[in-house]
Formats: structure tokens, sequence, C-alpha cells
């Protein structure tokens, strides 16, 4: 039986990984933040994915639920305004291959916005975030990313909150 997902908390999951996927354009394109943010809100990019689960040679492109626009702008201008503090924290934590400016765009981008959502939410159990961002590890990377991200932002998460 499938579990029940709110459509709120369906929501909160899509601006996650609206903000992963506009850190990542920020970041690789050095576009402004407002410029990113306002193509996400209007619907000009991040309206649809990638499914090739069915058939691995073939791409089919899936149109995303609505995300929580307000909380998607959140989650960028924070981890935008606190990028250089949220990146050096990342580094404290990160040892010999996994420098966080060795990482890919998508990876440094993932990261920073978990980082940022730990740090500076306090409404949501940080048990959900963690997995919430183990989740979009495993939508990017198939290897050993996610078990890094998951024991990273488990480490993360015990120092910031106890």
């Amino acid at each position: 039986m499938a579990k029940f997902i709110s459509p709120k908390i369906k929501m909160k999951s899509g601006a996650r990984l609206a903000a992963v996927q506009a850190n990542y354009m920020i970041a690789l394109g050095q576009l402004p933040v407002d410029e990113v943010i306002e193509d996400f809100v209007s619907g000009k990019v991040g309206r649809f994915a990638i499914d090739n689960s069915a058939n691995e040679d073939e791409e089919k492109f899936v149109e995303l639920g609505p995300i929580d626009t307000e909380y998607f702008e959140k989650l960028v201008r924070g981890a935008q305004s606190r990028k250089e503090d949220l990146e050096k924290s990342l580094n404290t934590f990160l040892h010999g291959e996994w420098s966080y400016e060795r990482m890919n765009g998508i990876m440094q981008a993932l990261l920073l916005s978990a980082v940022y959502e730990i740090s500076s939410t306090t409404d949501v159990d940080v048990k959900v975030l963690i997995q919430e961002y183990v989740d979009l590890a495993y939508a990017f990377f198939s290897k050993n990313e996610p078990k890094m991200v998951n024991a990273l932002l488990d480490q993360i998460a015990h120092s910031l909150r106890g």
C-alpha cells in the first residue's frame, strides 16, 4: 500500500529539488539570483524532468507538480546570501577525495541547499531533511554519492543541532 503524502509536503519537496537546480544554474552560468528565481516561479524553467526508469535507452519528459514557491525562494536566497560561510562549513566536514571544490556542480548545489536548510530551519525534523536530500542525491547520482550525502549531513546536523 502506498503511503499518503500531503500536497503541502510534495510542494516542499518540489521546492527543494528546484532550489538545488536553481543554485546549480546560478553557479554554472554566473546568473543573477533574481532572474533564476523568476524563471522557476514563472514556470519558464524547472517544469519537467527526464524519466528513463521504464527503459534506460528512452528518455521521457514528465511534468513536475507545483512547488512551494515561497519556500523555494527562501532556500535559494538564503543559500546564496550565506554561500561563502556554508562552503567553509562544508569544507570543515569534508575529507580526502570529497573536497567541496572538487565536487561536480550538482553535488555542490545539493550540499549548499541542504546545509542552508539544516542550519536555518527548526520547524522540520532534521532526519526528514536529511532523507529529502539523500533522495535528491539518488535522483542525480547512483554510486557512493548518496551515502556520502547521508553521512555528511548527519555529521553536520549533529554539530549544528546537537
